[in-house]
């Protein structure tokens, strides 16, 4: 169960076994992320050459690269070593010349001899009218049996690793590939026209055409498809491993959650309903919640997750919130409080502040149960918490929090339904590609009242007048968050940009108006500067940053960005998402540098032209393309080696459902595609998955 496949072996054997690789290589093959066999066939081509053969260079247009016979007619040798050593040659119609420089002439003469044929292919190029090739690429006796090849396929490289090497060694392994069989079911192998595994790959190194590279090859699609696939799969093992660890049914009466929806101020929007509908749904079947809730900034994600909390005790149980930082904590905690009161739910707020005998206290109380809800930190965590019967988690901000953690939460109770919020608005592809292992519902309306948010793009030349702005709106009672990005200044000027910025404004705006708050500070530290904002004492918050996702305060209602198109546009979009909370017109001013390039002002006014966080979010992955692969490490998502973005948004629901078809029919992987789904699994070193699958 627990071995790699004998047919695998050498793929994952130790790169010395290749001709050709020595313990230097092996060292520059790292940089490329190349350590196994296995790593060679995955590290595809990024574009593809191609040698147009010709019978003569007449009318070839300059710096195409071409493939052509010729007759060797003279060597020219140069007057000094440094000099031009040139070769005369002629093929069906015309003679040119072939150039070398610090060139060994007996070496030449070897390579060319005059009055035989050779074949040549290399970069054409005029100088004063007469066709050349400096250098050739290849040179080649009529007869060779290694020809050159028309298509070339063209790989990264790094130092000490030569695009010969690559080609080489790959080759090679494409020559003993283990016959594996098809882990793709048949029918969509059909629809899509795809290729077997092994011909994918022999096809993806040896390419057929010009636009073997591309993302609508269909080997380099298959191949794709094979990385996003073992990747949903065993998403989808460890989420059906969490459901089969039996569930609880948590069935709500629904008296506590009529008198919370009797007090609430407003009404719910679709979304929410159809999201609190899942929730419950959820919690009334027998296996484990594993559910992510994606809502908007603003979009009223807490109280969805609270009527859940409130189900929870409904049924008899206890439920926990856990937020990213203490500020927000208390802020759920003061938020929620007055709604659990009027319901008769007993609330309580546990963060690393609680010391001594209160936090002995709110501990008795826990594993008494005489608390039914606590919202705290990741201080809920710590193993001298002790719940009476946890049955219901909700966690804030996901992307703090990984898988691992997820699990631990769930020891804590003895079995607990998990609900994971985020505000980051992501297209549904790449939602799969970090959360496929959960069930997704997804908040996309604003609830009412909200008014739109005035986004402005200023130049940073007209700085004073938004200075002068912000003084008039905090002279009428209003408050302001002032964005810098963080800049990387050597350690002499200690000052950062923030710390400029906020000597100025101090200046400008008067003392105890005006504080700043950046990442150097401790949490504590933080936390009191936050808290006298957040209580209004403080008027203009100077951040670098981010200030901390989700802080509510209603009457903050100008947001200034400085230096916006340092930012990314989800960036932005959050920082804006934290002024319009009131009942007050709010403003979000961008201000840029001067002289803004095309893509940069294409990103702000995006910004401009709507506050719908999915849209912005698409808009940034097409504009970022492929290259940046979504700025893969800060957000969480796998690192792919095949599948760029493009194929990402084009497969990975494809792959999601495919995943969860296969596992529903054959849960241990035991017929003949669940046996080549394990191959697969191996290959994609996804072998922790296959642990996951309980024997029989």
């Amino acid at each position: 169960m627990g071995t790699r496949p004998v047919e695998l072996f050498y793929l994952f054997g130790d790169l010395s076994n290749l001709s050709g690789i020595g313990p230097k290589t092996i060292i520059n093959l790292k940089n490329l992320s190349i350590e196994r066999p296995r790593d060679f066939l995955f590290n595809l081509p990024f574009s593809v050459l191609d040698r147009l053969p010709v019978d003569s260079v007449r009318g070839v247009t300059a710096s195409q690269i071409v493939t052509v016979e010729v007759l060797v007619k003279a060597h020219k040798v140069g007057r000094s070593r440094a000099s031009a050593y040139r070769v005369n040659v002629q093929d069906t119609e015309v003679s040119f010349q072939l150039v070398f420089f610090n060139a060994r002439k007996e070496y030449l003469e070897g390579l060319l001899p005059v009055g035989e044929r050779r074949v040549i292919s290399g970069k054409l190029e005029f100088y004063d009218e007469i066709p050349q090739i400096v250098h050739p690429h290849h040179i080649k006796k009529i007869n060779d049996e290694k020809a050159i090849v028309r298509f070339e396929p063209i790989y990264s490289l790094t130092s000490g690793v030569s695009q010969k090497l690559m080609f080489g060694t790959i080759n090679g392994l494409l020559e003993s590939l283990p016959k594996l069989d098809e882990w793709i079911d048949h029918k969509l192998l059909k629809l899509k026209g795809w290729p077997s595994w092994q011909d994918a790959l022999k096809r993806a190194h040896c390419p057929e055409t010009a636009n073997g590279a591309s993302s609508t090859d269909p080997a380099r699609q298959r191949l794709a498809f094979d990385e996003l696939f073992s990747h949903q799969l065993s998403l989808s093992i460890a989420r059906n491993r969490i459901k089969q660890s039996k569930g609880k049914v948590n069935t709500g009466t629904g008296i506590l959650q009529t008198k919370v929806l009797n007090n609430l101020p407003f009404k719910f929007t679709e979304d929410q309903k159809l999201s609190i509908k899942d929730i419950l749904d959820d919690l009334k079947k027998p296996e484990r919640m594993n559910r992510l809730l994606q809502g908007d900034v603003g979009s009223g994600k807490t109280i969805v997750a609270f009527l859940g909390l409130i189900s929870a005790v409904e049924a008899g149980g206890q439920g926990a919130l856990m937020a990213p930082t203490e500020i927000l904590a208390r802020q759920h905690f003061e938020t929620l409080l007055p709604l659990a009161e009027t319901a008769g739910v007993r609330l309580s707020l546990l963060t690393g502040r609680d010391k001594g005998n209160l936090r002995n206290n709110k501990l008795t109380d826990l594993k008494e149960g005489k608390t039914d809800l606590v919202i705290g930190t990741h201080a809920l965590f710590q193993a001298d918490v002790v719940f009476k019967d946890l049955r219901f988690a909700v966690v804030d901000e996901q992307h703090r929090f990984g898988v691992n953690q997820r699990l631990e939460l769930g020891k804590k109770g003895n079995v607990v339904d998990l609900l994971i919020m985020t505000a980051t608005p992501i297209p549904r592809s790449l939602a799969l590609a970090q959360y496929g292992d959960m069930d997704i519902s997804i908040i996309k309306q604003k609830p009412p009242g909200r008014k739109p948010i005035n986004t402005a793009l200023v130049s940073s030349a007209r700085i004073d007048e938004v200075v002068d702005k912000l003084k008039k709106s905090i002279d009428k009672g209003g408050q302001a968050y002032w964005v810098c990005p963080l800049i990387e200044e050597s350690e002499i000027l200690h000052y950062t940009a923030a710390e400029r910025r906020f000597e100025q404004l101090r200046a400008k705006l008067g003392e105890g108006v005006v504080e700043l708050v950046h990442g150097k500070m401790s949490s504590e530290i933080k936390d009191k500067i936050m808290d006298r904002f957040v209580s209004g004492n403080t008027k203009l918050l100077v951040a670098t940053t981010v200030i901390e996702v989700g802080v509510n305060v209603p009457s903050a209602n100008i947001m200034v960005v400085e230096n916006a198109e340092k930012f990314g546009l989800a960036q932005l979009h959050q920082l804006r998402g934290r002024v319009g909370r009131g009942s007050n017109q709010s403003t979000c001013l961008l201000l840029y540098k001067e002289p803004l390039n095309t893509s940069s002002r294409k990103r702000l006014s995006i910004m401009r032209e709507t506050e719908d966080g999915f849209k912005i979010s698409e808009v940034d992955l097409n504009l970022r393309g492929s290259g940046d692969a979504i700025g893969t490490a800060q957000s969480g998502l796998p690192r792919f080696r095949m599948a760029n973005i493009d194929i990402i948004e084009m497969l990975m629901e494809t792959a999601h459902q495919q995943a969860r078809y296969l596992l529903a029919k054959d849960p241990n992987l035991e017929t003949l595609q669940g046996k080549a789904a394990r191959n697969l699994l191996w290959l994609m070193d996804q072998d922790k998955s296959i642990q996951l699958i309980t024997v029989g």
